[in-house]
């Protein structure tokens, strides 16, 4: 048997060879796994005939029994098991491809067998896979972490279409278990980010892929001129109705995957945000989902069941594809500034950024300002930068919504202006179909039969006194900013009864000061002292040739214990006895030795330091902040400040190094430093 609290990878156990004689083999060892089949999974039938659901059944039930004996095995032979049958490898791949998704289990048979067997099959091949998941099943069973990831990663027991199909199928109801599973395997095998990394661009080309097929150019085809002797592409109302489903199965099962593998494992959205994702999922949201929308509903379908799944399908593609977007926008741009994170400010601007760029998108902006109002966003941002986004009283721009409103009325009346249509709007309550209606069948109400059809917005003007900016803002007479002013003080013309003759008569100012000077007048000739009480500095006569050098000298129960000139200060020699002294005070300077103290470097640009940093205070000078190119190791993300330095030094790298030799060269010359 294994050892205890020893690593699986590190045991040895002994066991009976082929001839019976005892052998010793490393624990994790090929010739330790049992001879077992397992058979590959299929999916439940779609028409539900007898003879398939029964064939279903059977092989679902080889599979469970599978999955059962191989979970109950100790934790030696079911690592050996896992990592060296190559049939166990494949039922588990063939469950990730074939298991039915969310969208698919409504088309399933009604069967009730069907459908416990399936959630049979469903929980033992979680539970297969979050045993793989596991390194550390107890304190005496368990694997090294390095060799855990090295397993793992080696021999293609996880990679990251697996991991999304995880997300896809055990996401619901298994959020929490199922990140902290793959946040172990990401943990253990730092290589896992890379394949992160090189596989965004294999999910990229999903969206190329399907504009091509709907004849659809994408950004990088765009820029390229057509070939003469190339056929004219199909369109999503011209191909076949097979190709069109194929489409749209294609793209909603993408979308869902993405989707709940960003949702699951929020550290990926890093990786998807650097590779410009977000930017080319609205493009193609805007340049496909409308072309889509227009083949569901226009095209001819025999089976109207079909028309109104695929329009479920696409309308669910619709949906993720603006969570995907939500949650890069969150984790990548809102996640920093709610955490108070150093890059706030960065991560502020890139935020109001792809605001910016989402409104060409009209039909993406008024999607996602549907699902994730934009309102929210900005007020969070504002909250949290009060000082970069000052709130503003005046704002004069329409939300995304009310403009989708307003233009789906002017398309189909165009001669009516816009602040009529704003106008009807608003008394009907933002209900467009029924402002359409009344304009129709004119029945308007009173108050907009009056005004004018192609009337338009009528944009209101700032206020004047909103803009002003005065010397004498918010003083005591602003009467714009202040609710009571003190009237007494506020005389209109001049005063009546006040001339020079009243003014200069008027010796209130003199009363006022009579009582402070009144206290100076008493003067005191002689004090009598009783007998008993004491009378220093009075009883003695003042004495003119007193000696008062060193009387500033503290005495007291402060000094020293010493000698008390120690708390004295310093004797010094008059002036002109100095002058008078001058040679014999040189010729002491010469006998003594010169004081060779020279102060701490160290100290004085320490204090250089202090005075800089002072100066800068006061001139509220900001240290530019240190650029970081090197980043964080390969496979674990960037952060938004390494990309910004890199796309720094690129671009300025040209400006010193060697392009200016010639210059400095010549600025040396002139200075004299070197020979002509």
């Amino acid at each position: 048997m294994a050892c205890a609290r020893v690593p699986l990878d590190e045991q040895q156990v002994t066991e009976p060879g082929p001839l019976g004689k005892e052998r010793t083999l490393p624990a994790l060892h090929p010739e330790r796994k049992e001879e077992r089949c397992f058979v590959p999974y299929k999916p439940p039938p779609e028409d539900g005939s007898p003879a398939e659901v029964e064939e279903f059944l059977e092989y679902a039930r080889f599979v469970m029994e599978d999955m059962e004996w191989l979970l109950a095995l100790p934790h030696d032979k079911f690592w050996c098991q896992v990592v060296f049958d190559e049939s166990l490898h494949t039922c588990l791949d063939s469950y990730l491809r074939h298991a039915p998704r969310s969208l698919d289990l409504a088309a399933l048979p009604s069967s009730p067998a069907v459908a416990e067997m399936q959630r049979s099959v469903h929980r033992v091949v979680f539970l297969t896979f979050l045993r793989m998941a596991t390194h550390k099943e107890s304190k005496e069973n368990f694997l090294t972490p390095t060799v855990f990831g090295e397993i793992i990663y080696q021999n293609f027991l996880f990679d990251i279409p697996k991991i999304m199909d995880l997300c896809v199928l055990f996401g619901k109801g298994n959020s929490q278990l199922l990140h902290k599973m793959i946040d172990n395997i990401f943990t253990q095998q730092p290589s896992y980010y890379t394949d992160l990394d090189e596989t965004v661009p294999t999910v990229l080309m999903v969206f190329d892929s399907i504009l091509d097929k709907c004849g659809l150019q994408c950004e990088a085809a765009a820029m390229e001129p057509m070939k003469l002797n190339e056929h004219k592409q199909l369109t999503a109302m011209t191909m076949s109705l097979q190709e069109l489903v194929d489409i749209l199965l294609y793209l909603c099962d993408s979308t869902t995957t993405i989707h709940a593998f960003l949702d699951i494992f929020p550290a990926a959205c890093s990786t998807f945000y650097s590779h410009g994702f977000l930017g080319r999922l609205t493009w193609f949201y805007e340049t496909a989902v409308p072309d889509l929308e227009k083949a569901v509903r226009r095209r001819n379908f025999d089976d109207k069941g079909l028309q109104e799944d695929l329009w479920k399908r696409l309308s669910h593609s619709c949906r993720k594809m603006v969570e995907c977007a939500h949650l890069l926008l969150h984790h990548t741009c809102l996640q920093p500034i709610l955490e108070g994170r150093e890059n706030m400010q960065t991560s502020a601007e890139e935020l109001l950024q792809h605001f910016t760029s989402f409104l060409p998108e009209k039909r993406f902006l008024s999607d996602y300002d549907e699902q994730f109002p934009l309102v929210d966003d900005i007020s969070l941002l504002q909250q949290a930068l009060p000082v970069m986004y000052p709130h503003q009283p005046h704002r004069n721009h329409y939300t995304a919504e009310l403009e989708s409103l307003l233009t789906c009325i002017r398309e189909l009346l165009p001669d009516l202006g816009e602040g009529f249509v704003m106008a009807c709007l608003q008394e009907y309550d933002y209900n467009s179909e029924l402002v359409i209606n009344n304009i129709l069948e004119d029945r308007l109400a009173p108050s907009l039969d009056k005004l004018d059809r192609a009337m338009p917005v009528k944009e209101e003007l700032p206020s004047l006194l909103s803009n002003r900016s005065n010397v004498f803002d918010d003083d005591e007479f602003d009467v714009f900013r202040r609710d009571q002013v003190d009237m007494s003080r506020v005389w209109k013309g001049r005063r009546k009864g006040e001339d020079s003759r009243e003014m200069l008569n008027d010796k209130r100012h003199i009363d006022e000061q009579r009582a402070r000077y009144q206290a100076y007048e008493t003067v005191v000739d002689e004090v009598v002292i009783e007998p008993g009480e004491a009378a220093y500095g009075l009883g003695e006569d003042y004495d003119d040739e007193y000696d008062d050098t060193y009387d500033m000298s503290q005495v007291g129960a402060n000094d020293l214990d010493g000698d008390s000139l120690l708390n004295r200060r310093p004797f010094t020699i008059p002036q002109i006895l100095r002058k008078a002294n001058k040679p014999e005070e040189e010729e002491e300077d010469e006998e003594e030795e010169p004081d060779q103290f020279v102060q701490d470097p160290a100290l004085l640009r320490e204090r250089a330091e202090a005075r800089r940093a002072a100066m800068h205070q006061r001139k509220g000078f900001r240290p530019e902040r240190t650029s970081n190119v090197v980043g964080q190791p390969k496979g674990q993300g960037q952060t938004t400040d390494t990309f910004l330095d890199r796309r720094k030094k690129e671009a300025n790298k040209g400006r010193g190094a060697n392009h200016n030799r010639r210059n400095m060269a010549d600025r040396k010359r002139n200075k004299g430093m070197i020979p002509s």
